[in-house]
C-alpha cells in the first residue's frame, strides 16, 4: 500500500486534473444535447466575441493550432462559422460565428446554465469565490513562471 503524497500542492494538482476530466465529460454530455462536442463548444465560445484567428484561439485554449484548425473547418463546413478577411494578416483570417453558430452556442449555454445551477447549489457562494480566487492565483503564478 502506497503512502499518499504529503505534498499539499501535488494533492491539489491531482484533484484539479480529476475535476477537469469530470468537467470535460460533463461538457461533452451538455454539448451532445445540442448535437455538438465540447471542443466545438469551446471554440465557438472563444470566437463568439472579438476578432480571433485560429492561432489566437489555439493559444487561448491551450491546444494545438492544427487541432483548432480542424474544428474550425468543421464549424465552417456546418455553417456555424465563417472565415473573414484579416487586414493585418492575409493568410490568417478571422474565424467568426454565423447567426446559426450564435444560436447553437446560445442553446448549449442554456443547457450548461441548468447544469451549472445544480452544481452551484452544492457549494456556498463563499466557497465558490474562494476556489475561484485560489485557482486565479495559481494560474497567474504558472503564467509568470512560464
Amino acid at each position: 500500500m502506497r503512502k499518499p503524497s504529503s505534498d499539499p500542492y501535488a494533492l491539489l494538482v491531482a484533484r484539479v486534473f480529476q475535476a477537469a476530466g469530470e468537467m470535460r465529460r460533463a461538457g461533452e454530455a451538455i454539448a451532445a444535447q445540442v448535437g455538438q462536442t465540447q471542443a466545438r463548444w469551446q471554440l465557438m465560445s472563444v470566437v463568439s466575441e472579438g476578432h480571433w484567428t485560429v492561432p489566437d484561439a489555439a493559444r487561448e485554449l491551450g491546444v494545438t493550432r492544427q487541432g483548432v484548425q480542424r474544428i474550425a473547418d468543421e464549424l465552417v463546413a456546418d455553417g456555424l462559422a465563417q472565415y473573414v478577411s484579416n487586414p493585418r494578416h492575409q493568410r490568417s483570417p478571422f474565424l467568426q460565428l454565423t447567426p446559426r453558430g450564435h444560436e447553437t452556442l446560445a442553446k448549449i449555454t442554456a443547457v450548461a446554465r441548468r447544469s451549472n445551477q445544480k452544481m452551484a447549489r452544492l457549494l456556498t457562494a463563499e466557497q465558490l469565490d474562494a476556489t475561484r480566487d485560489v485557482l486565479h492565483r495559481i494560474i497567474a503564478s504558472l503564467q509568470e513562471m512560464r
